[in-house]
Formats: C-alpha cells, structure tokens, sequence
C-alpha cells in the first residue's frame, strides 16, 4: 500500500485560513448588525406593508358594499314615484277656425251617407206637418205616423180640430202618450189659427211660438220644412251630438241654436238638422253608440264612447242602416229603406 500522505504544512495554513475567513466574516456580518443598518431595514418594509394593508381593505370593501346599496334604494322609490305625480300632457285647445273646418267636414261627410235625409214625420201640408210636430214630444215619430191617419181624416182643417170633443181626440191621439196635455194642446192651436190666422199657418217664428204647445223646435221644423225657411231644430238627439263632437258645451237649446249657427252658413241650417238627427237615431245612439260602423269615427273625438268592434258595431244599427223600416209609413221616393207598417200591424 502507498503510504498516506499528510498535509504539508503549506496546505495546514491554507486550511486554517478558510475556516478563519467564514468566521471573520460572519463576525463582521454581526458587527454590522449591531451597528443598526439592518435594522432599519427591517423596520421600513414592516411599516409598508403593514399600514397599506390594513387601512387599504377596510377602505375597498365599505364602498363595495355600502354605495351600491344607498343608490338602489332611492332609484327603485323614486322612479314610480315620478311618474305618478307627472300630470298628463294637456291636448291643445282648438281654435275657432279649425272648429269650423272640422264641423263642416262632418256635416259633408253625413251629406254623403244621408243623402236621403227628410223630416221623419208624414203630412201633407203645414197644419198637419204642425199637429204631428207637437205630439211628438215624449214618443217616437213613428208612433205619431201610426197615429195621425185617423186624426187627420176625422179633423182634416184647423176649424174641424177647434170644434171638436176633447174626449174623442184624446181617444184618437192616445197611443202617443201624454195624450190630455196633447189634446189641449192640439185643440187649442187649432183655435188660434182659425181665430187669429184666418184658419192658416204662420210662416213667422215670432207667430209660431205664441201658439199653444209650440216651441222653438217645433216652429223651427215647421218653418224648414213646410215654408223652405232655414233653421236649427235641437232636439235631444241634435244636443247629445253637438256636444259628443265638441261643437258646444252648451246644453240649453236656445244657446246650443247659437252655438251651432255660427259654424255654418245660414242655407245649410235645416238639412244640418236632419242629418244630426237621423245620425243620432240610427248610429250615435243615446246609451251604447255604434262607433265601430261609424262613418266620421275619424272626426269624432269622443269615439271609444261606444262599441268599437265592426262587427258589434253593425248589431247596433237601427231603422234602414240595420235593415229594418224606417219610421214614416210613407217616406220619400228616394228613401232607401221599407216604409213602416200601420199602427197594429204585425
């Protein structure tokens, strides 16, 4: 075997000298330590990271929390809130001018689809046209055309009326109801006439409403259509439109007369009449108007008041509109529908 060599004392030193050097140097490592330079460092990154962190999250999660709810709250109260005590946009009034343009083309429109408009109640002259005029308050005109054939055969002339029973013509004009106060009423015109107009019909209004039972209205429909003498007949149909269309809020038929006079030129009066009413009778009705089958519904602003539905509307349809007889038991050549049947008849 190779004898074992030993450490020359060259290699002894350097030995020794390494394992000096570590201690040396972690001596001087401590020395520094001492000294306080690391301590220093040691502090600093504690503040920094300590201080951050604790005022940092508390500062990220209350707004997180907090904010979204504070803004929500009030968002969902406040809308509905808002919009609920928003009043509704006013329409504009309409002016005078645009009134007229608007009646006007009404009043053309029902021009077109009534064309065969006439008073609906059958005469032969003014005397006739006068008495079935004032027993039509309170009942239908076709009520009094079913009525007045046997009147007027028995009293053809003011003089025969004057001089009749009271209690025959009650029996006679009894289905038109009220027929006392009628009879007074008939009887005691017909007295006037023959004493004061020579047994004729006046064709002034001031003449005409003097007689007993005898209004504006009905002289108005007397002086149209007997004497061509223009003028607005309001009647409860007549009213109930003009106001349903806006024209007047007046409900007095004196000042409703007023109201509508002034929209329209004076010629157009008595035709104006017939076709409001003939309108109201068989279209415009008083409780559920046919709105749906209406010919002006785009006119009119209080459509929606009736049935809207076309096909319920037709249902509603009344006289020839509906195809049912009119109410004149002779109405005009040009009338479109089937006259109606006798009083008593099927």
């Amino acid at each position: 075997m190779p004898p074992v060599s030993q450490p020359s004392e060259k290699n002894q030193a350097t030995a020794g000298a390494a394992k000096r050097t570590p201690a040396k140097k972690a001596a001087g490592t401590s020395a520094k330590k001492a000294a306080g330079t690391p301590a220093k460092k040691a502090t600093a990154p504690v503040a920094k990271k300590t201080t951050p962190a604790k005022t940092k999250a508390p500062a990220t999660k209350t707004p997180a929390t907090k904010t979204p709810a504070k803004a929500e709250t009030p968002a969902k109260a406040k809308t509905p809130t808002k919009a609920k005590a928003k009043p509704p946009a006013k329409p504009k009034p309409e002016s005078h001018a645009a009134l007229v343009r608007r009646a006007r083309r009404i009043n053309r429109e029902l021009a077109d689809v009534y064309s065969y408009a006439h008073p609906e109640l059958d005469f032969e002259n003014p005397f006739e046209l006068l008495v079935a005029t004032v027993l039509s308050a309170q009942t239908t005109d076709l009520r009094v055309n079913q009525t007045t054939p046997r009147l007027f055969a028995a009293y053809p002339t003011p003089e025969d009326l004057a001089g009749a029973n009271p209690e025959e013509v009650e029996e006679l004009i009894r289905p038109t109801g009220f027929f006392r106060a009628k009879t007074k009423s008939i009887m005691g015109l017909a007295v006037a006439l023959r004493d004061n107009h020579g047994g004729e019909v006046p064709g002034c209004l001031e003449d005409l409403v003097k007689l007993p039972g005898v209004g504006r209205k009905t002289a108005f429909v007397v002086l149209g259509n007997a004497f061509g003498v223009p003028g607005i007949t309001v009647d409860t149909h007549f009213g109930r439109l003009v106001r349903r269309w806006k024209w007047t809020e007046e409900t007095d038929p004196v000042k409703v007369e007023a109201a509508i006079a002034d929209l329209f030129p004076k010629s157009e009066w008595t035709m104006l009449s017939h076709r409001v009413i003939f309108h109201g009778r068989r279209i415009c009705h008083s409780r559920k108007p046919a709105c749906g089958a209406c010919p002006i519904a785009d006119l009119c602003p209080s459509y929606g008041e009736g049935e809207t539905d076309p096909e319920k509307a037709k249902k509603l349809l009344k006289y020839e509109m509906g195809g049912l007889p009119g109410q004149r038991l002779k109405p005009p050549p040009d009338y479109p529908g089937k006259a109606a049947p006798p009083l008593g008849a099927a």
